[in-house]
């Protein structure tokens, strides 16, 4: 949560302990309509329903559908739960996780994109797509675009009728907004406590294929008392207390020993040291992925994984393949490659020039990969030395050398990425003459008389004079012109690229120059036959 929904105090949760839960079952089940106020709690267990497919025959348990699947998946999510803190926290269940599968850190948008607020970061984890898609830009979700962009358990019911999905959440527009009517059963806990008790029976004794759970407590104890405080850091532990419940609940299933398990953990937005978030400090939006399962190696650490890989994991893992069509921006955590550009992640350096990145961070190198080069012969002398020419660096030093100026809606880049900065380089004095500097790949094997698809990730921004344009050449020839942006670009490129007969060989070059304007970042490369 975020500013707009405040600290709920002791008598407040108190109170709010004594409810029982709102429960939304799937829109073709006749139920009474959700309500903000909790009503009275559903029997421990209810009559057989079916949707208007008719798709679960089985009996349910109190209104979840019988599911019919061997591989099932648990996402959790404890809501402004700082990374940086649960090493001082001591966090027992979740380190348990952490040790046994993948960890992965990462940083969100920041405003223009989205504040770091709850309902644009809960958004793109339920729909693996980011706010400039979702449209869900505040707490308000005043025009979210869930038409194109349905939550991983809608998208799951369309493809796997049969799937029974559940969804139980503390804050409310969990279960009535992220997660949309296709879902077999919403429940809004009321509070932490609640919303675990909940999902523990269901998991303990009803039979769900995929179930996500949202705590907020700990988003509440980081808007009171800081992250600093002692009580954020005993929120933390008491979050860890409830994920061992919950995962004890499916460990001691029945059928748990048959059951392939797929859990992950999950943060919408970190905390300020004082308390609140919504801004783009490091502390902001510094979120994590946490997962479990077949396949993932145990103690794994990556720096390549977002939270919008959430959702297309979990239906890969429910064995969904995501269409193309979908245009996500996640992949499968298994699908996720390094690129060339990644491979210089142990190379790459603290500042020089630079003074807001902090001096132990190493996030920067003007050394390019193999095979990669980069022409500087147009540059002039002088400029900040870290943005001298197209770079290679890091999302947490890049982004943090000057914040509110958009470096941070660069979301669609992994771990390390090129970046042609000509604002910041222009902030040291140089020779004369315009920020001009060509990044130039390897050569990639096309066929003769075929076309090949150039795709990268592209984050073109514009604030003054600049260009920037793609070339390819062939066979060692001149460079032919691909595209020239004209205008902001915020997404994957896919261009098509007719490739001459008796072809072997294609350079793809990216040339940007600028006077004190913006930026352009590429990454994920890739020139596909």
């Amino acid at each position: 949560m975020d500013n707009a929904r405040p600290f709920r105090t002791a008598l407040a949760t108190a109170a709010l302990t004594l409810a029982a839960a709102v429960v939304l079952p799937s829109a073709a089940v006749a139920a009474p309509p959700a309500t903000e106020t909790p009503a009275a709690t559903e029997s421990p267990a209810g009559p057989e329903t079916s949707n208007a497919t008719g798709r679960h025959a089985t009996a349910d348990y109190a209104g979840l559908p019988d599911g019919t699947k061997r591989k099932k998946t648990l996402v959790i999510g404890i809501d402004g739960a700082t990374f940086a803190k649960f090493g001082a926290a001591g966090l027992p269940t979740i380190q348990g996780l952490m040790d046994s599968g993948m960890t992965a850190t990462s940083n969100l948008y920041a405003n223009p994109m989205a504040p770091t607020s709850s309902g644009p970061g809960w958004t793109s984890i339920a729909t693996g797509v980011w706010p400039d898609k979702h449209n869900v830009v505040d707490n308000n979700f005043t025009a979210p675009n869930y038409t194109q962009y349905p939550d991983y358990m809608s998208r799951l019911e369309d493809a796997k009728p049969n799937a029974s999905t559940l969804v139980v959440g503390t804050w409310s527009p969990i279960p009535e907004k992220v997660f949309g009517e296709k879902v077999d059963l919403r429940i809004a806990g009321g509070d932490d406590a609640g919303t675990t008790a909940k999902a523990v029976d269901y998991l303990a004794n009803g039979n769900p294929d995929s179930t996500f759970i949202h705590l907020d407590e700990v988003d509440g104890a980081g808007h009171y008392y800081g992250t600093e405080h002692e009580a954020y850091l005993a929120a933390l532990r008491t979050a860890d207390g409830h994920v061992g419940e919950i995962l004890n609940a499916v460990k001691c299933r029945p059928g748990y020993n048959s059951e392939e398990w797929l859990t992950v953990i999950v943060a919408d937005h970190g905390h300020a040291p004082g308390g609140g978030h919504g801004g783009n400090t490091p502390a902001e939006r510094q979120t994590f992925v946490i997962a479990q399962g077949k396949g993932i190696e145990a103690g794994t650490v990556r720096n390549d994984v977002k939270i919008t890989d959430i959702a297309p994991s979990v239906l890969k893992h429910e064995g969904v393949k995501p269409d193309a069509a979908w245009n996500l921006d996640g992949q499968a955590f298994a699908a996720i490659e390094p690129d060339a550009f990644d491979s210089l992640r142990d190379s790459l350096q603290t500042r020089v020039d630079e003074t807001a990145p902090a001096a132990d961070v190493n996030g920067w190198t003007t050394t390019a990969p193999e095979g990669w080069t980069i022409d500087n012969s147009a540059m002039p002398a002088g400029g900040v030395t870290e943005w001298r020419g197209w770079s290679f660096a890091t999302d947490e030093f890049w982004t943090n050398t000057d914040r509110n100026q958009g470096r941070e809606t660069s979301v669609r880049n992994r771990n390390v990425f090129a970046v042609a900065d000509s604002d910041e380089w222009d902030d040291k004095s140089h020779a004369a003459g315009q920020f001009d500097s060509t990044l130039i790949s390897p050569d990639f094997k096309v066929k003769g008389g075929k076309a090949a698809t150039l795709s990268f990730a592209s984050n073109y921004r514009i604030d003054g004079p600049q260009s920037g344009e793609v070339f390819v050449s062939f066979d060692g020839g001149a460079p032919q012109l691909v595209k020239a942006y004209t205008a902001n670009f915020n997404g994957f490129e896919k261009l098509t690229i007719d490739v001459p007969m008796g072809t072997k060989k294609a350079k793809i070059s990216f040339r940007y120059t600028g006077t004190n304007s913006a930026f352009w970042t590429v990454d994920q490369v890739t020139l596909a036959r």
